[in-house]
This record gives structure tokens, C-alpha cells and sequence, in this order.
């Protein structure tokens, strides 16, 4: 694959030691200077304590820190890693969604998936194994507020009956959803509503069997495959990042995200700065 198709964005640092208002300002604005296509944040609204994953249970909001990372920068887009969609109400996520998107200009990348952690959905109150129905439905209710108007449909999965219901603003354009997951029914539902797949941690190996999955499902033309990774290469042997940059393109991949490791602010815009020079160097566009 020509690497002239292939993107990169950066996770800010949303969580941990090193997040904090002005850190998010400074990576963003930084990642925006470099030329990155596009910054990320994660959602996890409550974890339980001894939880193996995420590392931290300080992590500030992801919606929130949309419109706070909008209001600092001026053109870069800004995206989701993922929104776990069935554990929050579609309704208030297509709002809050289309606003920061009319507000930023049209730089919001909607990127969502149906979860994994059981305890999270368990002290939200919803039924864990409803996600993949809830996250389907709600893809739909979603897509629908934020194309239509007066609009009268039945929601029976999240019991919700819209009357001549109307949600504005309305995005000018579209806002793209970009499916997680790894499974197959994540896969096939990628490909039929998304504009792309966003994989996280996989292996090469793993990278390329899931590209073709998603081929033998049939994705649309220009469908993006996005890998988060959790790069850091003031830890990790640049060497390395390079070889396995190539072996993710060569793999399918079309666009990366990844996530520095560092606890302080100054070492986590340095590891930015690193992986950019990377990038550039194995001719991936930013």
C-alpha cells in the first residue's frame, strides 16, 4: 500500500498524573503544529478498583474534553477511542456529538463501540448482554437525529418512542463513524454503517487477518482501518516503531493512533514529537 494514504493521529492525555486542562491545550495545539491529522480520547466512565485495564481511573470526560480541545485548536480533527455507545443515552451523544461538531467547524470523528468492561455496565444500571442490540439501535437513532427532522419512530430496545421529535443543531456535514471491536459481528457492523474500523493493541498477524475479514464482509469504497497502539518511543526502540509501522501498512492498515505511555507533561510531548519525525519518515501523511 502507498504510504500518500495513509494518516496518523495522537491520544491525548486525558488520564493519569499527566492529565490536566492545560496538558490536553498543549498536546493538541502541539499535535496540531506537527501536522497529525487528528487527536483522541477514550471513554471510561467508572472502574472498578484492581480493574487490569485502562491503567488509571483518572480520566476526565470524553465529550468534555472534545469541546475543550475544540475551543483550543482551530483545525484538527477530534475523535473517540471508543465511545462504549450502550452505555449512554443516544440521544444526548447525538447532541452533544453534532454541537461540538457545529462549534469546532466540522472536526468531530465518532468513534464507538459496545464494550467490554461488565462491572462499568453494571454500575451504569444496563444490561451488559443487551450491548450489541443497544449499540446497533442506537447507531440508528443517532444517524436518524442527526439527518432528519420531525421525526416519529419506535426504539423498543432502549424503550424509546420519538413523536414528531425534532434535535437541532444538525451537523453541516457528516460526521463519520469508525466501528471498534474485534469480533466478527463488530466487523460485519463496521462495515455496514461505518466509514471505517478502529482496532486497538492487535498484533500484525492479528492486524491482517482482521483486514480481511472486513474485506470478505464487504466495507465501502475510501473505508478507513485505524490501529490504536501504545507506542512510546521514549521507552520503546524507534527501530521497532518504524518496523512495526511498515508491517501495519503492509497489513491494511490506513491510519494510526498512538498513545504515548509518559506521566508528565513535558516527557509526553516530547514522545509526540518523536513519533511525528517517525511518521514522516516512513512517509506517513500527518
Amino acid at each position: 500500500m502507498s504510504t500518500e494514504l495513509v494518516t496518523a493521529g495522537i491520544h491525548l492525555p486525558q488520564a493519569g498524573p499527566a492529565a490536566s486542562g492545560e496538558a490536553l491545550t498543549q498536546v493538541a495545539q502541539l499535535a496540531e503544529k506537527l501536522g497529525f491529522s487528528d487527536v483522541w480520547v477514550s471513554d471510561h466512565l467508572v472502574i472498578p478498583s484492581g480493574a487490569k485495564y485502562p491503567p488509571s481511573a483518572y480520566i476526565y470526560e470524553p465529550l468534555a474534553v472534545m469541546a475543550w480541545v475544540a475551543a483550543k485548536t482551530t483545525k484538527i480533527k477530534i475523535g473517540t477511542t471508543v465511545i462504549v455507545l450502550p452505555m449512554r443515552n443516544p440521544v444526548v451523544i447525538a447532541k452533544s456529538l453534532a454541537s461540538i461538531d457545529k462549534l469546532s467547524g466540522g472536526r468531530v470523528i465518532f468513534g464507538t463501540a459496545a464494550g467490554w468492561l461488565k462491572e462499568e455496565f453494571d454500575a451504569l444500571g444496563v444490561p451488559f448482554d443487551e450491548r450489541g442490540p443497544r449499540t446497533d439501535e442506537a447507531i440508528e437513532m443517532i444517524q436518524r437525529l442527526w439527518t432528519d427532522d420531525h421525526i416519529t419512530a419506535s426504539y423498543p430496545v432502549h424503550g424509546a418512542d420519538f413523536v414528531n421529535i425534532r434535535a437541532k443543531p444538525q451537523p453541516d456535514g457528516e460526521i463519520p463513524i469508525w466501528i471498534g471491536g474485534h469480533a466478527d459481528v463488530a466487523l460485519r457492523r463496521a462495515c455496514r454503517v461505518g466509514k471505517g474500523w478502529h482496532g486497538g493493541f492487535l498484533s500484525i498477524a492479528d492486524t491482517s487477518d482482521t483486514v480481511n475479514r472486513l474485506k470478505e464482509f464487504g466495507h465501502s469504497n475510501e473505508f478507513v482501518i485505524s490501529m490504536r497502539t501504545n507506542w512510546d518511543p521514549l521507552e520503546d526502540d524507534p527501530d521497532k516503531i518504524m518496523s512495526e509501522i511498515e508491517g501495519y501498512i503492509e497489513a491494511g492498515v490506513t491510519h494510526f493512533v498512538p498513545e504515548p505511555r509518559q506521566r508528565d507533561l513535558e516527557n509526553y510531548k516530547r514522545s509526540v514529537e518523536v513519533l511525528a519525525e517517525l511518521f514522516n519518515q516512513a512517509g506517513v501523511k500527518l
